[in-house]
């Protein structure tokens, strides 16, 4: 069973202003003439954290990391302004031309699947592989599964603490009823209403319970900027048009592809790796059979790191 590599300080950091008043935090790891490699973290809204390199050897990758537009060390933090899927797909390109990457390998993990789906499929030249984990697919019967009824059968307790800031009358549409607290003027309302939010997600991530994933979550900064994006992409669908990302597969044949995803992922169902690899036939799809959601359970961790090491031994030979 593989773990990850050893901790790793970054070489380099960067603020790339982006325009319409963002700035991203950038940090690069590994070897500055390594095989070039970009991480898309989860949320919208979450944040690179220190363990992320360590999916890559420091040996062979230049890894370079991001937060995403109102993410962790971006500035604004929180901010909705010019904020939407098709803003980031542009991000990473103005970081691959800033760093002067040619191609690169992108690997992302839930909303990093998303987010590393819409850019492949839209720079498919600029993408030397993908490497995916815990696909979501934004339709809206994946958001429904998780913010409105499904999951919340299995997780019942979990479920009722997540109810709890919004009204019974309000129940019928929870997004609606929590993007109203999550932007209202009220600031307790607005707090509370997000660490519900995040504590679900964080509570629902790994197979067996995870205090430290739990607690990650329940942190003031990434619960706010986790629920605020979070909710106000998932109201708007993600920006996608309806099945765009499985309707647009077919643009990422030729590109070395790894899906990686835990049978009992209740964040993001295993359907939907499925409908992907159904619709990406080249693809290798890896069902981990003793996991949920989270990077950081030993059967998704081992098939990531194990990946990227054979991505990156074909793409330094």
């Amino acid at each position: 069973m593989r773990a990850l590599y050893p901790p790793v300080e970054p070489f380099v950091q960067h603020t790339l202003a982006v325009g319409d008043g963002h700035a991203l935090h950038v940090t690069e790891y590994g070897r500055p003439d390594g095989v070039p490699a970009v991480f898309l973290h989860g949320g919208p809204g979450a944040s690179c954290e220190s363990w992320h390199p360590r999916f890559f050897d420091p040996d062979v990758y230049r890894v370079i990391l991001f937060d995403q537009r109102g993410a962790g060390r971006s500035t604004p933090h929180a901010s909705l302004e010019a904020n939407t899927t098709w803003h980031l797909v542009a991000d990473i390109e103005r970081i691959r031309e800033h760093l002067g990457v040619d191609r690169w390998a992108v690997f992302g993990g839930s909303w990093g699947s998303t987010l590393a789906l819409a850019y492949a499929e839209t720079h498919p030249d600029r993408v030397a592989g993908l490497v995916l984990r815990g696909v979501f697919l934004c339709r809206p019967g994946d958001i429904r599964w998780f913010y409105q009824g499904g999951a919340s059968r299995l997780l019942p307790d979990y479920w009722r603490d997540f109810l709890a800031p919004i009204p019974e009358a309000e129940r019928d549409d929870l997004l609606a009823a929590y993007h109203r607290r999550l932007f209202g003027n009220d600031d307790i309302a607005r707090m509370s209403a997000a660490k519900a939010w995040s504590v679900w997600e964080g509570r629902a991530s790994t197979l067996l319970p995870n205090t430290d994933v739990v607690d990650h979550f329940s942190d003031p900064s990434v619960a706010l900027s986790l629920a605020r994006i979070e909710c106000d992409y998932f109201v708007h669908e993600c920006y996608l048009e309806p099945d765009q990302l499985l309707r647009d597969a077919g643009r990422l044949r030729g590109i070395p592809g790894t899906i990686v995803h835990g049978r009992y992922d209740l964040v993001c169902p295993v359907d939907q790796a499925d409908a992907l690899a159904r619709a990406w036939p080249t693809a290798r799809c890896r069902m981990i059979p003793d996991a949920g959601h989270s990077a950081l359970e030993p059967g998704i961790m081992d098939a990531l790191v194990r990946t990227t090491d054979e991505l990156g031994s074909s793409l330094s030979g």
